[in-house]
């Protein structure tokens, strides 16, 4: 120690005191609030006064705190922080290194959704600004793990979830009950009343009539149009540039019926607040004769059946490049004959030879691409296949009690289905709330520090694929029962056609074919198989 040289001139720094040295520690410590109540109550917005007055004196009375504001979003809901001005000016200040800490009463004020509750709270973390949070006593800048936070987040998040379910519950229940809202401003045929429901306007209802019988009477949704377009009809605006797609639209119209459908449309979820159709994911209300109909309801179902079956051909066969099987109004035969080699439509041709003329029927792959695709099937005569056409329908309709039978048998088949798949679809119900009751009782061990979070990540990771699992299975078997519903429709409506066919066909006609036959299947020149609506199936001979 003695060979170190000492200074001549030594300045003492005085020590500071202790409130000196507390006051140069904190006092750049920024504090900032932030509150937030979601409904316009009364006994909210006092206590959305109270929150402010609350951190204002908490702030100010900290010698260690510097207030930095408070930041409070009135009657917003907290599901997605776009929507809060308030939070969002926070955020910014924090980036523009005005905040230093930010104070909260719980996660379900900063957040109801998890990912921005992380988010936003990594975000600060890099900042170097903490958020600490009252109710769940937690400062972000201490937490060794975000474990806890995605936790209370999930459990926000949650909250907000069953908040919305509680909306839906309502509307929901509205639905059942048969309170239905119109919405008629767009719509050919009705006004809105006096009392809220739709008054049939008649000379537009007129118009509506029109279309089902053109439609009923084969036309394509195309030609349809076109022809409204041609006589100058007017839709609901006024303007005649009718399309297919408008044609559509009217011809599923319930309304036009006396029914109005529920929930159509549905919301995904309370943090997207996006609606999407009702695909069978959620349950629909039918209510009927709620107001006047424009169509009687036989030929609603007609038009109906008559869409689903058009819709039906419009398949494409594995063997072909191009989309063959759409609809053709003009014969009954063009979308309703197939090929039994490789299921593609057959197309009327008319073959000319030494001045006569033949029509026949011949496969639209074999006519497009040769034998490319399909290699062997037969060119039929029009006016023999038409021949035993008629010769089936009359033994059909001699014998109708058969053809009875077997759709009693289909139906039964289709019913017995439906109720196996809503007895899974409850199983499956039962066992999601267990598994939910697990998960909660995972998380209470976490929380009581009864066991380590790690220990039990696989558990979580178990429960959470399984649910995952149970929900696909429960969205398929919907989508089979509503398949069911639609074949039990079919068998009812081609059952109630039998019941009042009692006729003995003459000659060959398109609107009788259309009405009770589904396809026809050329198995070879002198074979078909014909399918009838109801799924009765006919091998009939067809004349060289």
């Amino acid at each position: 120690m003695s060979n170190i040289p000492t200074a001549k001139n030594v300045t003492v720094i005085p020590a500071l005191t202790t409130a000196e040295v507390r006051e140069r520690k904190f006092k750049q410590i920024r504090v900032a609030a932030y509150c937030r109540v979601s409904t316009d109550h009364e006994e909210q917005q006092n206590s959305y006064q109270v929150q402010i007055a609350y951190y204002t004196e908490l702030i100010n009375s900290n010698p260690e705190w510097t207030l930095a504001g408070i930041f409070a979003d009135e009657g917003i809901s907290g599901t997605q922080t776009k929507n809060r001005k308030e939070f969002n000016k926070m955020i910014r200040r924090c980036k523009q290194k005005k905040i230093d800490l930010v104070l909260c009463k719980s996660i379900s004020r900063f957040a109801r959704n998890t990912v921005d509750c992380l988010e936003y709270i990594r975000e600060l973390k890099l900042l170097g600004i903490g958020v600490m949070f009252e109710k769940e006593n937690i400062n972000t800048m201490t937490m060794n793990s975000e474990f806890i936070i995605s936790l209370y987040g999930s459990f926000a998040q949650a909250e907000s979830e069953s908040i919305s379910k509680n909306v839906t519950w309502g509307v929901e229940k509205s639905f059942k009950e048969g309170k239905v809202k119109y919405s008629l401003d767009k719509m050919l045929g009705f006004r809105r009343g006096d009392d809220g429901k739709p008054v049939i306007v008649e000379e537009e209802a007129e118009i509506v009539r029109y279309i089902y019988k053109l439609y009923l009477d084969g036309l394509s949704l195309k030609r349809i149009a076109r022809r409204l377009r041609d006589e100058g009809v007017k839709k609901w605006n006024g303007t005649t540039d009718w399309t297919s797609v408008t044609v559509y639209g009217i011809l599923k119209n319930e309304k036009y019926a006396g029914d109005a459908v529920l929930q159509k449309t549905y919301t995904v979820d309370c943090i997207l607040h996006k609606q999407v159709k009702n695909n069978g994911e959620k349950d629909k209300y039918i209510v009927y004769d709620c107001h006047p109909a424009i169509i009687e309801r036989d030929t609603y179902n007609r038009v109906q059946q008559e869409l689903a079956r058009r819709g039906s051909i419009r398949k494409r066969s594995d063997k072909t490049e191009t989309e063959q099987g759409h609809y053709a109004s003009k014969y009954a035969l063009s979308d309703i004959l197939i090929c039994g080699e490789c299921g593609t439509a057959y197309r009327r041709v008319t073959w000319t030879s030494h001045g006569h003329k033949l029509i026949v029927w011949r496969c639209i792959s074999r006519l497009d691409h040769g034998s490319k695709y399909c290699k062997n099937s037969p060119s039929i005569n029009e006016e023999k296949l038409q021949t035993a056409i008629v010769d089936a329908l009359n033994r059909v309709y001699a014998d109708g009690e058969k053809l009875m039978e077997e759709m009693k048998r289909n139906l039964m088949m289709v019913m017995t289905d439906k109720d196996i798949a809503a007895s899974e679809i409850e199983k499956m119900k039962m066992r999601l709330n267990e598994i939910s009751k697990a998960r909660n009782g995972l998380v209470h061990l976490i929380t009581s520090g009864a066991v380590d979070e790690d220990s039990l990540d696989r558990d979580f990771e178990d429960l959470i694929n399984e649910e995952k699992f149970l929900k696909e299975q429960i969205s398929d078997r919907k989508a089979k029962s509503k398949l069911s519903d639609e074949k039990r429709y079919h068998l009812m409506s081609a059952f109630e056609e039998l019941q009042k066919a009692k006729f003995q066909m003459t000659e060959y006609d398109d609107v009788t074919v259309r009405k009770v036959v589904e396809c026809i299947r050329v198995l070879s020149k002198t074979e078909v198989q014909i399918i009838f609506k109801g799924g009765f199936e006919m091998n009939v001979e067809v004349d060289r």
